[in-house]
Parts: C-alpha cells; structure tokens; sequence
C-alpha cells in the first residue's frame, strides 16, 4: 500500500518525475509499436497500479495522461489499441483521475479507472491481457507490491516470451533508508519490518543493515546498504522470474543519492536495448529541466552550476565508442557473427543508458576502422540488427 503523497506533491512535477515521466512516455511508445503484432486483435494492456491524480494542478500530464496521450495517438495513427487501467486508492485523487480517464474515453480511448488498490484489479487486468502483450507501471509513494505477488503474475501467470509482458517498477530508497533505520534501533517496528520482508521476498535484506550497525563498521556503511539492498532485490526479481532485470537510480539533483530506483524488467533484449536508449535519452531531458529551474531560481547568474556537472552528451559518447569497440571484439573473439540486439549489455557496458543507439554503430565503424571486423556498420538494418562479422582469418 502506498504511504501517500503531501499536500503540495500534485502542483508541479518534481525533477525524478521528469526523468520518469520521460521515461515512461517514450518508451510506452516504443512498447506499443514493437508489440501490438503479437496480438490478434492490434491491442495492448497497459497497467498503471498507483495513478494518482492524472494530471498536475498546473495542467501539466502526469504518468495517466501521458499514457492516454499515446494511446490516443496509435488509435488515430496505426490502428492500435493501448487499453489503459488506471487505479489509485485515495478517494479525492481518484475522482480527478477518473476525469482525466472520461475525457480521453469520450475520444475513442479504451481506459478504465478503479478506486482500490492496485492488487485488487490485478488479476483480472492480467485475464484482460491473455494473447495481448501487457505493461505494468507500478509507481507507489511508499512500498511496492510483495515480490512472491509480482513473481505470480510474472513468472507463473504471464510465463512465456510473447506476448510479450514487461514492468517498470518504483523500488524506493527512501523506504530502504527509513526501514534500515528499524533494523539497526532495539526499538525498531517489526510490523514496518514484516511488511518489507514481503516486498523483498524474504528477511535477507536486514542482513545488510545489521552488518552496517555492527561494531567498527565503516562511515557510510547504512548507505551502501542501500544500494546493496536494491541491487540484491533487482538480482532476485530477476532469478525468480527468468526475466532481464535491470533498474536506473532517479536522484534529485547530479550526483546526489537516488530517491528510487525504476526497475525494468523483460524477457527481450530488444526491449532491454530500446530501454537503455531512452533511458539515455530522458536523462538529456531531465539534464535541460534541471539547467532551466536554475535559471528561473537565478536568472542573474552568469554561469549555471548544471552546466558546468552535466557532462557533454558528445564527449561522453566519444569515450563510450572505443570501449564499446573493445566489448565487441570481446565477444567476436569466439569466431562467430554477433548480432547487437543479442549481446546489449554486453555491447554498451558501462554505458548503457548513457548513450544513445547510435553511439554502438560508431562502435562498429570504428572496430572496422582498425581492421578487427569486415563489417562497415553503414547502411542496411535498424542499428540493433547489425550483424557484425568476425576478422577473416
């Protein structure tokens, strides 16, 4: 259950929410072109579980609307249909979500929106989506569903490669932080302990946070937890569902500790590259949102502190290219033709989500360059499908 929002939350979309709602936007998009082939009847299921309210006081589209937004444009441009189901808890957020959904339903659009809990309509969203591809966006104030609830409908409802069924999931460092805090005081909460054991799927993740309240533990140790505890948490989703896990941190400001986490989950490395594409390129965005508060906070300011952390988008790709270079020619080593699409993490590693798509055909431009491959990287497929040929012996 969510824990709830303050009162100023909906007046204006905080800097996370523009990476996430960047995110979210741009790649339901893709979710929606490269996927409604796998149904007989071009539709999608699409998820939202803690919609809020739709839509920012100021006007601006929250993660409802803008998923209605892209429904309403494959409606009218290809013929798809995005059905939206659309649930929030609280009753006074519910009401002015449910507006948004009747305006964008009086157009054409499938959406329904339920006052309850995400759980509730679970189940039958997942009936909905039998022979359908299928979203789920799952963005709480506070804790997510238990993982054995996600693991159910991942693994066991949802078990096969296609339709395909894909999740972009909240993990809360805040929550990790405040839950930590119980386990390390003799007067801790165990009933808030209990219930976080049901998100991870087991009391592990306390180890972390006894070891960091131990004796000569080092400064820092509780916030390594965190990252430790979200990383173990990404690893077992990810062994529990046989899906490709990966998750982003979302922070605050440049080089300040994630607020949460979005997990990404698939069993595609197609959606696993297109994910880390746009995951590059709303980071561009939340990069510019950022440089603009700035102004508007110091418009007399001759220089902008923004400017000066964000790093070049050129200059980090022309770091990215060469060592993406070197991870290819790792896996043509073995002789055989490499796919990209098929090796993504492997490809960009270090920088995936930091680069965009075309950063890995100047990689491969720049490997045959150097003679390692007879593969040019000019013209032909989408730059996920390059097959690139080992070195003639």
């Amino acid at each position: 259950m969510s824990t709830g929002t303050s009162g100023d939350y909906w007046k204006d979309k905080a800097l996370p929410s523009v990476f996430k709602h960047d995110l979210l936007k741009r790649y339901l998009a893709q979710f929606g072109g490269m996927l409604s082939g796998q149904s007989h009847d071009k539709r999608v299921v699409y998820l939202d579980g803690y919609a809020g309210e739709g839509r920012y006081e100021n006007g601006a589209p929250a993660s409802a609307e803008l998923a209605l937004r892209v429904a309403s444009y494959f409606r009218a441009s290809h013929g798809v249909t995005v059905e939206g189901f659309f649930t929030e808890a609280r009753a006074r957020s519910f009401q002015r979500l449910q507006d948004v959904v009747e305006g964008y339903r009086r157009q054409g659009v499938v959406a329904h929106a339920h006052c309850g809990e995400v759980d509730g309509v679970l189940d039958s969203v997942v009936r909905r989506a039998a022979g359908r591809p299928l979203f789920l966006f799952l963005d709480p104030c506070g804790l997510v569903l238990p993982q054995d609830r996600l693991v159910d409908v991942l693994a066991r409802q949802r078990p096969d490669k296609k339709p395909a069924t894909e999740l972009l999931m909240n993990f809360s460092m805040m929550a990790v932080w405040r839950l930590g805090g119980h386990v390390r005081s003799p007067k801790g909460n165990e009933t808030s302990l209990r219930r976080f054991d049901e998100v991870c799927g087991g009391a592990w993740w306390r180890e972390y946070f006894a070891e960091a309240a131990a004796p000569g533990a080092q400064v820092g140790a509780a916030e390594d937890a965190i990252e430790a505890v979200a990383a173990e948490y990404a690893r077992r989703l990810a062994r529990r569902t046989g899906m490709l896990v990966h998750s982003v941190p979302v922070s605050h400001a440049p080089h300040k500790r994630a607020v949460y986490r979005l997990v990404f989950a698939t069993r595609s490395q197609y959606g696993l590259w297109v994910f880390g594409d746009t995951v590059a390129r709303a980071r561009a965005e939340w990069w510019k949102t950022l440089e603009l508060q700035e102004t508007r906070d110091d418009p007399d300011a001759l220089f902008s502190a923004v400017s000066v952390l964000r790093p070049d988008p050129a200059t980090v790709e022309k770091e990215a290219v060469p060592a993406m270079a070197a991870n290819l020619e790792r896996l043509l080593s073995a002789g055989r033709p490499v796919r990209l699409v098929d090796h993504t993490l492997a490809v960009f590693g270090d920088y995936f989500g930091q680069v965009t798509d075309p950063a890995a055909r100047k990689a491969v431009k720049y490997l045959h360059s150097q003679g390692k491959t007879p593969t040019t990287g000019v013209g032909g497929d989408k730059t996920r499908a390059l097959v690139v040929q080992p070195a003639r012996p």
